[in-house]
């Protein structure tokens, strides 16, 4: 029988050229009926995969040796795209609206390089030649109903053409409402696509109708299956005795979480400590979720194709159901709670110095907020009296100073390694029950939010390079170096502005690019240059294998501190949790078992990051248009931050009818 490999392998030897079925089905010597249709079969299956290609005179070859690419359509409203390449070394390619042949945003499709054009001659230029899959099955958008069909407009502008809907297939909407079509045809030639409407929203000014829209635009899981519940419902409400085996006693610690007033999965606590030799001992404590999210359960399998918890302006797609992420595997105060704690001792310098990761048990004394340990770190002694904060967190004065006092060191060193920090002004929208947008105000990062981030940070990265020097698998959080031509574009942007940073492309170390940030403070150019700085970025994303974080100055990273709402992070605890217990030790078996899964689990998380980032956005920006509404014809100060050819992206600041914040 012939495999899939020997095909492949033949098609890809420098002698091949493009055979029909015939040639190919000689080559092998393929001589009785059942091996001649298993042969077609393989031959299918691969020209399904997009391993192999059929050419219009029916001969098949791999695309590497037919100048084909295969990559990710990403499309533009106006009409065209680009094709982003799986190869990573190979470049973006054009792709003309004419050129598309029915491709849409997100398709994964096969491209023939035709030439090169734009701006200098240098932008490869291509045409789609094949859809091998489809990204998009259902489309949600406005139903306009002409009579005798509909149309449904689709709220992706990504998807630039209506999608026709026949005269059955109205699923009961009338004009104006948002749908959901399921698509039975793809858009060919002029012809646009064809669907059926399977579930009628309400009509698109109804309340709540708008961020509805939107999470079925994304194919964000709003319910949890019944398999999934059924094994949250079985995880015990409390720790039994025997549960402590193995693990450290840390409850005799004043181990504290500190998070915003409304967050409820409290699943980071942390202790500061000075040694009798002058040193901190800093120990942060992550909830064990992988303790009771056991691999292969339906339990993980969710978080899997969930990949991380989504937060909306209104409301929280989690992870895991609530009764994990609220209940057992919050750090909840004064109950106990297994945890996986990174302990470091740091000299003065706030250099690790010692460094140690167990299982461990703790006993949170306190849930403080942000804005109390804000309080208790600025305010004066008096007006903490008056407002009772003495009386019922004074006991921990000396410790809150001391995390001050080590926070501050890490952040100095953090930033002297060249670390780029984008000090933005976020925006907090308030909305009331029915969804409609009352206030913007300013998110503060104040002394506490900067403390938890330097030490997350610290915890991140020691773990990263421990388990690196273990030679485990594991999932790491990679950065890498800016593309050399939009930093070039960059660097001509800020002459403009009378700056210059040293270097050039991709060797600009982030020290310098810090050093800009630093510089432009304060100006009144400051929030334009630092957005079009975060645009020449390239973004954050997990892989397999450490190439450091470019954005942290950072050789190794990793995300070990937010496993109720990340899927990485929950990995990553069930694997340091097996090589604990194993003693550094795993089977050649093992390893390979986990090693096959990084990769795959390392795209999924990141892709679905992506969705979950895009959505969060696209919520946030359709409230703050709702917000400006009522406020046409007023004036305001704003900063241009973005120009096209079409349209320019404001920055403003809002100081209206008694209300006030910023939203950017």
């Amino acid at each position: 029988m012939t495999s899939r490999q020997s095909i492949l392998d033949f098609m890809r030897e420098t002698a091949y050229k493009p055979m029909t079925y015939q040639e190919l089905e000689r080559h092998f010597g393929v001589d009785d009926a059942f091996e001649f249709k298993e042969f077609l079969k393989t031959l299918n299956q691969l020209e399904q995969d997009g391993e192999i290609i059929r050419t219009r005179n029916d001969r098949y070859g791999v695309p590497e040796r037919m100048n084909l690419l295969r990559g990710r359509m990403q499309a533009h409203a106006k009409g065209f795209g680009f094709l982003i390449p799986e190869d990573k070394d190979h470049a973006d390619v054009y792709i003309h609206a004419n050129d598309m042949n029915s491709a849409m945003n997100g398709d994964t499709v096969f491209v023939r390089i035709t030439g090169k054009g734009g701006p200098g001659g240098n932008r490869l230029e291509g045409e789609v030649v094949r859809v091998i899959t489809r990204a998009n099955t259902q489309i949600v958008g406005t139903f306009q109903h002409h009579e005798s069909y509909g149309f449904v407009v689709p709220d992706d502008r990504r998807i630039n053409r209506d999608i026709f809907i026949p005269q059955d297939k109205f699923l009961g909407a009338v004009d104006g409402m948002k749908v959901v079509v399921q698509l039975v045809k793809y858009p060919e030639g002029r012809a646009a696509a064809e669907g059926e409407v399977i579930e009628v929203l309400g009509h698109k000014d109804d309340p709540g109708v708008d961020i509805l829209s939107i999470i079925r635009k994304y194919g964000l899981p709003e319910a949890f299956h019944e398999e999934v519940i059924l094994e949250a419902d079985a995880v015990p409400d409390a720790i039994r005795p025997e549960e402590l085996a193995g693990r450290r006693d840390l409850r005799h610690k004043k181990i504290v979480t500190i998070d915003g007033e409304d967050a409820k999965d409290l699943d980071d606590a942390v202790c500061v400590e000075r040694l009798t030799n002058g040193n901190y001992l800093l120990t942060v404590s992550i909830a064990d979720v992988g303790y009771y999210v056991k691999e292969g359960s339906a339990l993980d399998r969710e978080a899997y194709n969930r990949g991380c918890s989504v937060y909306l302006v209104d409301r929280v797609i989690p992870m895991l159901p609530h009764r994990l992420s609220n209940g057992i595997c919050s750090l909840n105060p004064r109950v106990d709670r297994l945890t996986m704690t990174c302990e470091m001792e740091l000299d003065e310098g706030a250099n690790v110095v010692r460094h140690d990761i167990y299982p461990s048990v703790i006993k949170t004394v306190e849930r403080m907020t942000y804005t109390n340990v804000r309080k208790m770190l600025t305010l004066p002694e008096e007006e903490l009296e008056d407002a009772g904060l003495i009386a019922k967190y004074g006991y921990l004065w000396d410790e809150f100073r001391l995390m001050e006092e080590l926070a501050m060191k890490l952040r100095g060193k953090r930033m002297a390694r060249g670390a780029i920090d984008f000090d933005f002004s976020e925006a907090k929208i308030l909305v009331d029950r029915d969804g409609k947008p009352y206030d913007i105000v300013g998110r503060e990062r104040s002394i506490a939010e900067m403390m938890i981030e330097e030490f997350m940070l610290a915890a991140n990265e020691t773990v990263a390079e421990h388990f690196h020097w273990l030679k485990v698998p594991f999932l790491y959080r990679i950065h890498e170096q800016p593309d050399g031509e939009k930093l070039q574009h960059f660097m001509e942007f800020i002459a403009n502005f009378g700056y210059a940073v040293r270097g050039r492309g991709d060797t600009i170390h982030p020290r310098a690019l810090q050093s800009l940030l630093e510089q432009i403070k304060g100006t009144k150019e400051e929030t334009v240059i630092s957005t079009v700085l975060l645009r020449s970025m390239k973004q954050a994303k997990y892989d397999a294998q450490t190439t450091g974080h470019y954005g942290l100055a950072a050789e190794f990273y990793s995300h070990f501190t937010s496993p109720i709402r990340r899927y990485p992070d929950l990995v990553i605890h069930r694997v340091m949790r097996e090589v604990l217990e194993g003693g550094g030790v795993l089977t050649e078996e093992r390893l390979e078992a986990l090693a096959s899964r990084m990769d795959d689990i390392a795209r999924q998380s990141s892709e679905r990051e992506r969705i979950a980032v895009e959505a969060e956005r696209e919520t946030e920006a359709l409230k703050k248009a709702e917000f400006m509404l009522d406020k046409i014809g007023e004036e305001f100060e704003g900063i241009i931050s973005s120009v096209t050819s079409s349209a320019c992206l404001w920055s403003w600041t809002i100081q209206s009818k008694g209300s006030s914040g910023s939203a950017i």
